[in-house]
């Protein structure tokens, strides 16, 4: 009977030691019950100016170097494909055979109808030949000599057409055999074997892109280039500025090459006040494809900029504020314009804070405005969180 009470006195004990731990816990880590006159202690961080490497991302639109649209130059019916989509091109190889029947007659009636203007124009030659001789031994008077030269001059223009005729004729037979202007990559083919086709179809029969380089194009705000353009001076003079920039791609990877901006746009856009910019990546596996989208991510050097926790601020109606600790260690809400990394955890301090000030960096949520706390560090707080915790941890131990 004895041992059965001093196990429920033992039980008891442990279950009144781990309740006032639980209310010990609760005081901890960013609410710390301090030692003097009641106040909660809070981690507080001195603010200090650093030098850092930040990244402005950019959203990107990617496009072939060239992406050429393949239309038809004379009209009939496609007789054969030479390429799918897909397909790696050169340049001058067949992509396309439209049927080339009666461009072959139009080529043999040519070169008939050549045929006869040469034969037209050597006797209108040997015709007025003849009629100067005559003319010579005034046999005939000039208006028949005239008349000659005449005809001999409209059977060389009529040759001239012929052979112009024929030129064409060629030409368009020579159509009938669609091939690649460049290197590059075949897109979507609309029409098919039998499919009729002529120079004024709406959509193209496919389309090439020069994929071994790609031009990245992005925008940037009226302000931001006006920035640059102060410290800079002159467009060649920013686009030398420009440090190698990456390219974020649609699954969240960084594309291997690096690219180079090359371009600015002269014209601002007035809808969004922003202005074009390109940058060119090389593309040697082909893993950009024309139509993509990503991000352009341009590091910079920036000098003496004040970095806070983003968990070390609230937002009140889009705008953010976080707590200053004043001399007599009580808390002001200020309100603060930030600029936002890409690390996901910091930002950056534009306006409302300066070095030397302090800011409370955790348990901002059970702050109010004139509350009077007990500042500890950072490495003040982690140290009493972890001992919390290990206490925590052996006290469950014992338990079991």
């Amino acid at each position: 009977m004895k041992t059965k009470i001093n196990r429920s006195l033992t039980s008891r004990a442990w279950q009144l030691a781990v309740f006032a731990l639980s209310i010990s816990l609760a005081s901890c880590g960013n609410k710390q019950q301090g030692g003097m006159e009641g106040q909660l202690e809070y981690a507080v961080r001195t603010l200090q100016t650093t030098n850092t490497e930040l990244q402005s991302s950019y959203p990107a639109a990617i496009e072939g170097k060239q992406d050429i649209e393949i239309r038809p130059q004379v009209g009939g019916f496609i007789t054969k494909l030479g390429v799918d989509e897909g397909d790696v091109v050169r340049k001058g190889q067949t992509l396309f055979v439209i049927d080339p029947v009666q461009y072959k007659a139009a080529v043999q009636q040519a070169e008939a109808s050549v045929k006869v203007a040469q034969a037209a124009v050597a006797t209108a030659v040997l015709t007025a030949k003849n009629k100067k001789d005559l003319f010579d031994q005034k046999i005939i008077g000039s208006y028949e000599l005239q008349m000659a030269e005449n005809n001999r001059i409209t059977a060389e223009a009529n040759l001239s057409q012929a052979k112009a005729q024929l030129i064409t004729a060629r030409q368009n037979l020579s159509y009938t055999n669609v091939t690649s202007p460049s290197n590059g990559v075949v897109g979507t083919i609309p029409y098919r074997v039998g499919s009729l086709v002529s120079s004024s179809i709406a959509t193209p029969l496919t389309t090439v892109s020069n994929i071994d380089e790609m031009f990245v194009y992005f925008s940037m705000t009226e302000k931001q280039l006006l920035e640059m353009s102060r410290q800079n001076g002159t467009t060649a003079n920013v686009l030398k500025s420009f440090p190698a920039v990456q390219l974020k791609l649609a699954d969240g990877s960084v594309y291997t090459e690096t690219g180079k901006i090359e371009t600015v746009s002269g014209v601002i856009d007035q809808s969004t006040g922003s202005v074009r910019l390109r940058a060119t990546f090389k593309n040697p596996n082909h893993l950009l494809k024309s139509g993509g989208s990503g991000s352009v991510v341009i590091p910079y050097k920036s000098d003496n900029v004040i970095l806070i926790p983003q968990t070390a601020t609230v937002e009140v109606q889009d705008k953010k504020y976080v707590y200053v600790v004043k001399a007599d260690n009580k808390v002001a809400s200020t309100m603060i314009e930030v600029a936002q990394l890409d690390n996901g955890a910091d930002y950056l301090v534009t306006a409302g804070l300066k070095a030397g000030d302090r800011i409370v960096v955790e348990g901002i949520a059970s702050l109010q405005d004139g509350m009077q706390i007990k500042p500890i560090t950072e490495a003040e707080s982690a140290a009493k969180q972890e001992q919390a915790a290990h206490m925590s941890a052996g006290l469950a131990g014992k338990k079991k």
